[in-house]
């Protein structure tokens, strides 16, 4: 959620800053803007609401010399996407550009009014440029001036500082909302992730919660929470994975879609040799009484999907939290029981929380993540890599399933240590599993079939989705998804709730895409599926070959998937739910890799 760059280099800061946010797009933003001090020392700013197009226009116009600045896309929290609530904010000799929320800004507000400081703008963010400025006025250091608002701040946040007068000086700081250091030669970057840096530099410095930093070209001198004077890790990336390119396709999450099965592969083949599974030392499920899998949206719906293999393989209670919701209602957790994060950042504010708050009360914390230096990763006992390579489109598709493949590996190692299977049936099991990327290459060529259906999905106001087991929470994905890009309402359910309510719904606009593979629950499936008929509802009905030419006539469409995958079938079934998604918002013309309001990471609660 929201970008931060900032540059002290040798070069023209300005189109190097915004470049390095057009890497940053995938996070989500409404604004953008820089600002960037001159050879003489003097701080002047530009900001433009919407796409980034708009500030290089302006930056056309108006140019900002000098070779110091910082950048920032804004999602909005506090305030509409306007230009004054655009940041950099700016009070007097200071500019500053903030990710996550003050959470006392009214308090300090007031305080300001109360001196006859008038704050310019709605967000929370303007209060730390106005109480910097002021500290300022009473004869404080930047350096003092920074730390001394930066105590009275409540919230999350993660800060770049930028002085007039000051060429060679930026203050960032960091809590709860990840920022990293850049390396350079003569050169210091800072940025909301490596992707921004990786331009710049591979060597990076993660900040940890609570420190403080005060870069200058000759290095960096970093500050723990008390003050003190620390050293944190410096890390090299590998800039390739940092990559961003649409390789031909019209739009990232096509690429994504379309990678789907050259990831698992990769997945496939870090966790599994031969017919063994390879997982760092403890991850041993003998005394394990319960396993909580806790994430938000898409990562949530990957551990629903995992809910039902830990249950049905391993026979092991599995609980299944929204994040959000997870610490608040303080659920009693035992010493025998695991806790495992899901999220495709490794920073999401609310599963980042949730993960703090169960480490006191389980006896191992997992982190399944993408990015293997995020705060999860590092704050986890044991963090496993979900290695789907960086995904632009704000929308989840192959995150989604590199979640669900490691939740897969999971569920049939706790399988097997708990001794509910032999070693021949994991064999088979992991048979099924290695057969799913060569059964998601076969799926991938629905993707014309899908447009085809995508036009009268597009052409309504309401979607349904159904599915049963294991597929249900793939029912909600489809719906998320359909949500997320096209604007579509959209609602998943278990089939067998359609006579509970939702059935009220049904009439000759309202599609209903039934998720029915030809397994042990098809037939009660197929029976929810006829009285969804019995109402005029148009049903396009998603199964294997049996499936469809056992499903009778009367349905309005169908999609064939290849049968196989045994139990991981739901992984297969993502590819329709992403591809019906993918093209109705294509059919309606939104923005498909970047959907309103949303943010790819979100970091705040």
């Amino acid at each position: 959620m929201c970008g931060i760059i900032g540059i002290l280099g040798n070069h023209e800061a300005s189109p190097q800053l915004v470049e390095a946010l057009r890497r940053l797009e995938y996070r989500g933003y409404d604004s953008a803007g820089v600002a960037t001090i001159d050879a003489s020392g003097r701080l002047d700013r530009r900001r433009a609401v919407g796409k980034l197009v708009n500030l290089s226009d302006r930056l056309v116009h108006e140019p900002l010399p000098g070779h110091t600045g910082i950048g920032h896309t804004r999602w909005a929290t506090h305030g509409a996407a306007t230009e004054a609530n655009a940041h950099p904010h700016r009070s007097g000799p200071v500019a500053v550009v903030h990710n996550g929320i003050i959470e006392n800004f009214r308090e300090l507000r007031a305080e300001l009014q109360g001196m006859g400081i008038q704050p310019q703008s709605q967000t929370d963010t303007e209060t730390v440029a106005l109480w910097t400025a002021h500290y300022l006025q009473q004869g404080m250091s930047p350096q003092q001036a920074a730390r001394a608002t930066l105590a009275r701040l409540d919230g999350a946040f993660a800060l770049a500082f930028l002085f007039e007068g000051e060429g060679d000086l930026i203050i960032a700081a960091r809590k709860g909302s990840p920022l990293a250091i850049g390396h350079g030669t003569n050169e210091m970057f800072l940025g909301s992730d490596a992707v921004a840096l990786a331009p710049f530099t591979d060597r990076i410095t993660y900040l940890e919660d609570g420190d403080h930093a005060v870069l200058t070209r000759a290095g960096v001198q970093i500050f723990d929470v008390a003050g003190e004077p620390v050293q944190r890790a410096t890390n090299r990336i590998d800039v390739g994975s940092t990559a961003i390119d649409k390789g031909g396709y019209r739009h990232f999450m096509a690429k994504e879609i379309a990678e789907q099965p050259a990831v698992i592969g990769d997945v496939l083949n870090h966790y599994v040799k031969d017919d063994r599974i390879i997982l760092p030392e403890g991850l041993d499920f003998n005394d394990v009484d319960r396993i909580s899998l806790v994430g938000c949206g898409t990562a949530h719906l990957a551990g629903h999907v995992a809910k039902y293999w830990f249950e049905q393989l391993a026979g092991l209670p599995c609980d299944i939290d929204v994040a959000s919701e997870f610490r608040y209602r303080e659920p009693p957790l035992s010493d025998r029981s695991w806790f495992v994060a899901i999220s495709q950042s490794g920073e999401t504010a609310d599963t980042l929380a949730a993960l703090h708050y169960a480490r006191a009360h389980v006896a191992r914390t997992v982190g399944l993540v993408n990015v293997g230096t995020s705060a999860i990763a590092r704050d986890s006992d044991v963090a496993l890599p979900t290695l789907a390579g960086i995904e632009v489109s704000v929308a989840s598709s192959k995150a989604f399933t590199c979640q669900l493949a490691v939740l897969a590996v999971l569920a049939l190692k706790a399988a097997h240590d708990r001794g509910r299977i032999d070693d021949r049936a994991l064999a088979a099991h992991l048979r099924d599993l290695r057969s799913i990327p060569a059964l998601m290459s076969q799926a991938l060529a629905l993707s014309d079939d899908c447009r085809d259906h995508a036009d009268w999905l597009a052409g309504a106001r309401d979607v349904l989705y159904l599915g049963r087991g294991a597929l249900y929470p793939v029912a909600l994905e489809g719906a998320l998804k359909l949500k997320e890009l096209s604007y579509i309402h959209a609602e998943g359910y278990a089939s067998g709730e359609l006579k509970h309510g939702p059935i009220a719904l049904i009439d000759g606009d309202v599609p209903v895409v039934v998720l029915a593979p030809h397994d042990a629950l098809f037939d009660k499936t197929i029976s929810n599926m006829q009285e969804v008929m019995a109402r005029h509802g148009r049903v396009l009905l998603i199964s294997d070959a049996g499936g469809i030419a056992a499903a009778g006539e009367g349905v309005t469409a169908s999609l064939t998937l290849p049968s196989g995958g045994g139990v991981f079938q739901p992984m297969l079934y993502a590819v329709p739910m992403q591809y019906l998604a993918y093209h109705a918002a294509v059919a309606k013309g939104t923005d498909v890799d970047q959907p309103r309001n949303l943010a790819k990471s979100v970091t705040v609660e």
